[in-house]
């Protein structure tokens, strides 16, 4: 089992910045990778970012790409998502989410197995 806990969520104004964490624990070695996903009210759970967590691969959301870059620290078994650039549109509540065993992809919420409980990102116009 692994253990999620998400943090650094807030309210910012647009073109501001957030930095997410999510701490693992656990049974960290058999994460492959680790990704971000948001939900805004009464919209579909999408994917953000992921990180392969091994060699370090990175993935992004087209909407996200230019301005969130995502991270990891291997010895603090953290993942980070740093956003810029944040808009309105980012509101949501953020998931850190991690996969117990290979998956092809890491853009998809079913390839994950883990959770965590969100992190509330608001952005104000």
């Amino acid at each position: 089992q692994v253990q999620l806990v998400e943090s650094g969520g807030g309210l910012v104004q647009a073109g501001g910045s957030l930095r997410l964490s999510c701490a693992a624990s656990g049974r960290t070695s058999s994460s492959y990778a680790m990704g971000w996903f948001r939900q805004a009210p009464g919209k579909e759970r999408e994917f953000v970012a992921a990180i392969r967590w091994s060699v370090g691969s990175t993935y992004y959301a087209d909407s996200v790409k230019g301005r969130f870059t995502i991270s990891r620290d291997n010895a603090k078994n953290t993942v980070y998502l740093q956003m810029n650039s944040l808009k309105p549109e980012d509101t949501a509540v953020y998931y850190c989410a991690a996969q117990g065993k290979f998956y092809s992809s890491s853009r998809y919420k079913s390839e994950y197995d883990y959770w965590g409980q969100g992190t509330q990102v608001t952005v104000s116009s």
